[in-house]
């Protein structure tokens, strides 16, 4: 990404939070063959300090990736939306888009069958957790562990990131309230994100 000191993220606990309420990530191999791409959920390791992801491939998704052969790039997409220059002061004519990014690196490790299992009654639990009729793979552990065959479990240690929070931090407050209140009429995660940055800093 574009190196831009006013936008870095480097704090690991923000890194986190926003895998932590943007769980759909973008797996990226440089496999033999070329780039490969994957999209799965991501769930954060919370017993570790470090950042730690724990997340399932389809098979031959594992051997297309080489999975657990070198270093992958994950991508979590935050809040992100087009910025109008509309929303400048007059003669500020240069739109841009507003987004938190953050690009990790990690070799993953591959999991265990029984491991991989685990892990896949507790991505279903955090993801069921909050539904009035929630269920659990344990409802048919039998049927439920033959389909987890299907799938290849791993966890990747992050050993570095690169995460940006690009939220018009270059524009005066009043400027950016207005861009915020914008934005809130149709993506209030985003206007949310923006304001805080605003607070803290």
């Amino acid at each position: 990404m574009r190196h831009t000191p006013r936008y870095l993220m480097t704090d690991p606990e923000q890194v986190k939070e926003l895998v932590r309420h943007h769980p759909w990530a973008t797996f990226v191999s440089p496999a033999e063959g070329g780039l490969v791409a994957s999209h799965y959920p991501a769930l954060l390791d919370e017993q570790f300090d470090d950042i730690v992801i724990l997340s399932h491939f389809g098979r031959p998704d594992d051997a297309l990736h080489e999975l657990g052969e070198h270093e992958m790039l994950v991508i979590i997409q935050g809040p992100h939306d087009y910025v109008s220059p509309s929303w400048y002061a007059p003669g500020d004519l240069v739109p841009t888009w507003n987004h938190v990014t953050a690009h990790l690196y990690g070799t993953p490790e591959i999991l265990s069958d029984e491991e991989n299992y685990e892990m896949l009654s507790r991505l279903t639990d955090h993801f069921e957790e909050g539904h009035p009729h929630a269920r659990s793979l344990a409802e048919d552990e039998a049927g439920t562990r033959r389909i987890a065959k299907g799938t290849v479990g791993l966890r990747l240690r992050v050993t570095r990131f690169d995460a940006r929070a690009k939220l018009s931090q270059n524009k005066p407050a009043e400027v950016r309230e207005n861009i915020a209140t914008h934005i809130a009429a149709h993506n209030l995660p985003l206007a949310q994100a923006m304001r805080a940055v605003e607070i803290s800093g």
